[in-house]
């Protein structure tokens, strides 16, 4: 595949996955034995994705992303992206408070027959806590 083919995967991993709120479209984008880096933390499989995206379609039911940066090489893309959402279900044990918060993240992914098959992800969980956090 190419560089607009891969990049098209990663436009639809936000557009039909992350802002339609479509799990079942997990199955179509990831590979079986995806690696997924979440960090330091390293998980197999796409249910390992759709559980925590899952737990944040929980939290933040009116989640929306935009890409702020695609930028593609060989077999890997690179996505920027700013997630805004209404906290209105429990994360991270933080009972809803109603808050808007942006979500900050940046994905490299390689591609692979069509699917992404390794993901290294890097998401500003600090700073959305910092939102969650009660007001002084």
């Amino acid at each position: 595949m190419g560089i607009d083919e891969n990049k098209a995967i990663v436009r639809r991993l936000v557009g039909d996955f992350l802002n339609k709120h479509d799990l079942a479209v997990a199955d179509e984008i990831f590979a079986d034995g995806l690696i997924d880096h979440q960090g330091a933390v390293a998980a197999t499989g796409r249910e390992s994705v759709k559980q925590f995206v899952g737990g944040l379609f929980d939290a933040f039911p009116d989640l929306q992303c935009e890409i702020a940066h695609l930028i593609a090489e060989d077999d890997k893309v690179c996505v920027n992206v700013i997630g805004r959402g209404t906290h209105r279900g429990e994360f991270r044990g933080i009972a809803p408070t109603g808050r808007s918060v942006t979500i900050l993240g940046t994905s490299i992914m390689r591609i692979a027959d069509g699917k992404i098959a390794e993901r290294w992800n890097v998401t500003d969980t600090a700073g959305l806590m910092q939102q969650l956090e009660p007001s002084m």
